[in-house]
């Protein structure tokens, strides 16, 4: 196999596995749910991303043909890591915050969260702490 391929399959599984370890770590040191969710959705991304990456190289490199699985799978951890942190985010939202605990929007609409939903002119629930 060719020094150059070696040496660039191998900086992107340590790149990979650096990311996995610093967002291991933020997960679990971090003292927030919303600081926490932002370390392992870089690292899910960055660092899987990374090794499968490599993982291409390296079938390029032994066998001279590319696999589109690793790809996919790559495309596909692209998109849904932000969308799922998206929606994690708005769910810490809706389970500890009320609409007066959060800062002004600066615009003439509130947060799209709470828009109509306001809690606490739900009949028959009970306020949460």
């Amino acid at each position: 196999m060719n020094p150059v391929l070696e040496f660039v399959i191998a900086a992107m599984l340590v790149v990979g596995g650096i990311f996995g370890l610093v967002g291991s770590f933020g997960l679990v040191k971090l003292p927030d749910t919303m600081m926490r969710l932002h370390a392992p959705t870089k690292a899910t991304t960055l660092g899987v991303g990374g090794v499968l990456i490599a993982s291409m190289g390296y079938e390029y490199a032994t066998t001279g043909t590319m696999t589109l699985h690793e790809l996919l799978v790559t495309l596909f951890l692209f998109l849904t890591a932000p969308i799922t942190a998206h929606f994690v985010a708005k769910a810490y939202l809706h389970r500890s915050l009320r609409p007066r605990d959060l800062p002004e929007t600066g615009t003439a609409r509130g947060w799209a969260t709470y828009d109509g939903t306001d809690e606490e002119d739900k009949p028959g629930q009970a306020p949460r702490d």
